[in-house]
């Protein structure tokens, strides 16, 4: 029984440790990491380029691998698809267009292989 119980926590222990070593700072940066994580952990194992992780009152958020210079492609193919034509970056946000319409979809990095983004409730997106 407590070979079992020393097994379990040293597991526990290799995962919290990870998780430290893999998010470090970031791991806090936007409140509890519960939800993130679980978005992550879904995005991994599932072919999908985005994984919702929250709604706020702004809008929804979702989480997405950072592939490096195209990271931000899954935005704009996405939105794409939904009609909206990419006009320009602004620092952190995407700038789109539709029937003269003008919408910002947030991001901020999350840790060196994930970001996240926001987009209105205007844009309607399956999960």
């Amino acid at each position: 029984m407590k070979k079992q119980l020393f097994i379990i926590l040293l597991v526990f222990i290799i995962i919290a440790g990870y998780m430290i070593l893999e998010f470090g700072s970031a791991l806090f940066q936007e409140g509890n990491p519960v939800l993130i994580l679980t978005a992550i952990g879904k995005l991994e194992l599932s072919k999908s380029h985005y994984e919702r992780f929250s709604k706020t009152n702004t809008g929804i958020r979702y989480v997405s691998k950072n592939t490096g210079d195209p990271r931000y492609d899954v935005i704009k193919d996405l939105m794409k698809e939904k009609e909206w034509e990419y006009t320009e970056q602004i620092g952190a946000g995407l700038v789109f267009e539709k029937d003269g319409e003008t919408i910002v979809v947030e991001t901020s990095q999350y840790s060196k292989r994930y970001f996240l983004w926001s987009i209105p409730y205007e844009i309607e997106v399956r999960d």
